[in-house]
């Protein structure tokens, strides 16, 4: 009789503790189970992967990037080395036209957008946000800013300011006006179309940190002082790209 007392007793402990242990496993009333969103709530958004990056080294041969091609080759290998290997990569480049050569519009090839930085933080919705088309747009303007780009390696650039003062490469390739086309002035704004570095020649920057001169546009600040990489430097450059994905 007291082994079966003592048996019963056992069954109601071992009760008692898995009731206990399911109930510390249950969320309070009203609450969601661990790892899911309250009710009415949207999961958190996965992190934006990569679409739009400031070169972290030109070319090393001034404005010579051996056209657009070449560019844009410099662009993909860089986001490669970055394991953005499943995006298709273009520089932000105008060029002009010459000869057989039609002119190109930085703006119509780097694709529709959205565009995100290395941490994920949005650069631009789309293109006419990216230039500022409209009114509106460029009243809310886009959010390249010193504070959000950076290179392929999710690293700054040294920007006006820049200790030491001489470290300053905030110039940036574009070859184009502040709404993203290429000049139709007659005027070299590309040199030779990305195929220069003579002393001669000018090639349209942008300061990516918005800061310098009397023009802070990001896109189109001022033109070089010639086409080599010393002419680049000495500008407030070294020969860097605004790369973004086309898809």
């Amino acid at each position: 009789m007291e082994r079966n007392i003592r048996i019963f007793r056992a069954a109601i402990l071992a009760v008692i503790a898995v009731g206990g242990l399911v109930s510390a496993q249950q969320p309070p009333a009203g609450q969601p189970p661990a790892g899911q969103p309250a009710a009415g709530q949207q999961p958190a958004a996965p992190a934006q992967p990569m679409s739009f990056f400031v070169t972290s080294a030109g070319k090393g041969d001034g404005a010579n990037l051996g056209g657009l091609a070449g560019a844009d080759a410099h662009c993909q290998a860089l986001a490669a080395a970055a394991g953005a290997t499943n995006r298709t990569w273009h520089a932000y480049l105008s060029t002009s036209a010459s000869g057989n050569q039609t002119a190109a519009n930085a703006r119509d090839r780097i694709g529709q957008g959205p565009w995100y930085n290395a941490r994920g933080q949005r650069i631009a919705q789309n293109v006419g946000d990216l230039h500022g088309d409209t009114l509106e747009q460029a009243r809310l303007g886009n959010n390249l800013s010193r504070t959000t780009v950076f290179t392929e390696k999710n690293e700054t650039v040294p920007g006006a300011g820049s200790t030491p003062p001489a470290a300053n490469e905030h110039d940036i390739l574009t070859g184009s006006q502040t709404d993203g086309r290429a000049y139709t002035d007659g005027a070299d704004h590309t040199c030779s179309n990305w195929t220069s570095n003579a002393t001669t020649g000018s090639a349209q920057v942008g300061h990516f940190d918005r800061t310098g001169g009397n023009n802070t546009s990001w896109n189109s600040a001022h033109g070089s002082r010639g086409c080599s990489q010393a002419n680049l430097v000495s500008t407030g450059g070294a020969g860097r790209l605004y790369c973004f994905a086309v898809n």
